[in-house]
């Protein structure tokens, strides 16, 4: 009786804001008694011994993986290491995921890191983890399958969409040492700009490059490249935007509170004193990547060039929790400045130039993207 009551108070606490109508209610409550009962059915009845906290944390992964698929439940441990990735430096397999339709999609693999070297894609289904099947894990539990010690490995299995069999990748698990702009001069005046994600040294990082770029007379045009970007901070994604505008609305947000609702516009700058800029994209580029390449595109500051970006046009808020864990949830939607949201849609691009290569290194002939913006840069 003990155990049935502290179930049913947690689950009022979270079902029941003080503003609920009345006539909610009785509904609710039938609902918290079924979930009572099958509980109690699961331990009476279930082949195996169960634990009883991993089901309360999947109960609770599975009320927010109702909601959307970025949010979740964040063990005490798995939000320890999310710190530390947005810091800069962490270990794994260098993918960023979330579910859909029951199995584990990848965003996009991050520049350089493990899963990027043997060929993970943005858009594959991750459907195996070693010999675990991935439907019916929650996000959370997939997650933890593929974490383990650096220099260990771990085999996945993967569809890809227009490939009939699935693809198996085996991956050794690295630290993954995040730099998350690189920078290069071609034919001598483009300065290029690759930014793999928004951490929080981002801004600076670019900043610094872009200073060097300048103290060459030579580089007249510049390539923002935001391939396979799979966002990262806010914060970030409005810093880098501004470097290139001069004024006007970066981005928007809208939330249920009020606080939620909120703007943010470029100040007087443009640390770039109006060079040409292209921009490139792809299905990989998502989140902070997606308001940077939107702000610009808007605003008419760059020219964007590849494929439609990812769509995610939603911002999470981490909550910490009392057990040391938190919560990822979805506090409010973001516009660009003409007001539309990219959510399941994405930024198009001015020019639809399709990938010849996942290979971003400079100048390969298989480049198709980077190899069209050069052109049109050169004339």
């Amino acid at each position: 009786m003990k155990k049935n009551l502290i179930l049913y108070l947690f689950f009022f606490s979270i079902f029941f804001p003080e503003n609920l109508r009345s006539e909610n209610k009785e509904n609710i409550y039938e609902k918290i008694d079924l979930f009572s009962e099958v509980l109690s059915k699961i331990n009476k009845e279930y082949v195996d011994d169960v634990n009883q906290s991993k089901i309360m944390d999947a109960a609770i992964n599975g009320v927010l993986q109702s909601l959307d698929p970025y949010s979740a439940y964040m063990s005490p441990e798995m939000y320890k290491e999310m710190q530390t990735e947005t810091s800069g430096e962490f270990g794994g397999l260098g993918i960023e995921v979330s579910m859909e339709a029951g199995v584990v999609k990848v965003i996009t693999p991050i520049d350089n890191s493990p899963a990027d070297k043997v060929g993970v894609k943005a858009g594959d289904y991750i459907i195996k983890i070693n010999e675990t099947q991935v439907q019916g894990k929650t996000l959370g539990e997939a997650v933890e399958l593929m974490r383990g010690p650096v220099g260990s490995d771990i085999k996945i299995t993967v569809r890809r969409i227009g490939v009939k069999k699935s693809l198996i990748f085996k991956i050794t698990r690295e630290i993954i040492q995040v730099s998350s702009v690189k920078s290069q001069i071609i034919n001598k005046n483009i300065g290029y700009l690759r930014l793999t994600s928004f951490n929080e040294n981002s801004s600076s990082q670019i900043k610094k490059e872009i200073k060097k770029f300048k103290n060459n007379r030579d580089i007249k045009n510049y390539i923002l490249d935001l391939r396979n970007n799979p966002g990262g901070l806010l914060s970030q994604a409005i810093k880098i935007s501004d470097f290139f505008l001069n004024d006007g609305e970066i981005v928007s947000t809208k939330g249920r509170k009020s606080f939620e609702n909120r703007k943010w516009f470029a100040k007087d700058g443009d640390i770039l004193d109006g060079s040409t800029l292209i921009c490139l994209i792809n299905y990989g580029s998502a989140s902070a990547a997606e308001i940077v390449a939107g702000a610009l595109k808007d605003h008419k500051r760059s020219i964007l060039i590849g494929e439609t970006t990812y769509g995610k046009g939603s911002v999470q808020s981490i909550i910490p929790l009392d057990n040391k864990g938190a919560i990822r949830l979805t506090v409010s939607k973001y516009y660009l400045p003409s007001g539309e949201s990219i959510s399941e849609i994405g930024v198009t691009p001015d020019f639809e130039i399709a990938e010849g290569s996942d290979d971003f290194r400079i100048n390969t002939e298989s480049d198709n993207q980077l190899e069209f913006a050069i052109k049109m840069l050169n004339g």
